[in-house]
């Protein structure tokens, strides 16, 4: 049995990371893109009545945690994890509780954009902000808010970084390039 692939995004609010999963979910063969963010929405149109009004948004992180439950178990899917995943506590549930190394390749694209570059995406950004629980809060302020503590190397098995938009494409690749080595690993196995 081959061990399937998660990448992980990590980065701050319109650094990309949304654009990179649906392209890289395009190039990888059998890959899914798990995003909070379109939990949230869901959440927000049709239960608004149970989302929290403070602490943690239980609900939302249930739901993601049943649709990745589900994929696991009913799915031979490469998982495309985007959510911005800033801090290290978060990005080790991720890899020691859902996504052990003995069954995953654990891959992390760290989206390290200078700050005057998001300040400007989120300056002339059309995304609508019915993601959030307080619809008063604007990609600003959250930019503005956001803490990151940066991933370092051995958090999983490969960390990639993305400084300017001109890095996507040869991170894309690199990861094609680990996808394509496993499954030769495991061609040259099974013969």
């Amino acid at each position: 049995m081959k061990k399937r692939l998660v990448i992980i995004t990590v980065g701050k609010t319109h650094s990309g990371k949304t654009t990179f999963a649906k392209e890289l979910e395009k190039k990888l063969a059998n890959g899914v893109v798990i995003d909070q963010d379109n939990h949230a929405q869901f959440i927000q149109t049709h239960y608004q009545s149970l989302v929290p009004n403070q602490g943690a948004n239980t609900l939302k992180h249930a739901v993601s945690r049943l649709i990745v439950d589900y994929a696991k178990e009913h799915s031979e899917c490469d998982f495309i994890i985007c959510n911005s995943n800033l801090s290290r506590t978060d990005r080790e549930y991720l890899l020691n509780e859902l996504f052990d190394r003995q069954k995953f390749v654990r891959i992390l694209v760290h989206f390290d954009l200078p700050v005057e570059v998001l300040n400007e995406r989120v300056a002339s950004t059309k995304r609508s902000t019915n993601i959030f629980r307080d619809d008063s809060i604007s990609f600003e302020q959250l930019l503005q808010s956001q803490r990151e503590e940066v991933p370092v190397e051995g958090e999983a098995e490969y960390l990639f970084t993305i400084n300017n938009c001109e890095e996507v494409n040869r991170v894309m690749e690199e990861i094609l390039a680990v996808a394509n080595e496993r499954v030769e690993v495991d061609s040259y196995e099974n013969h």
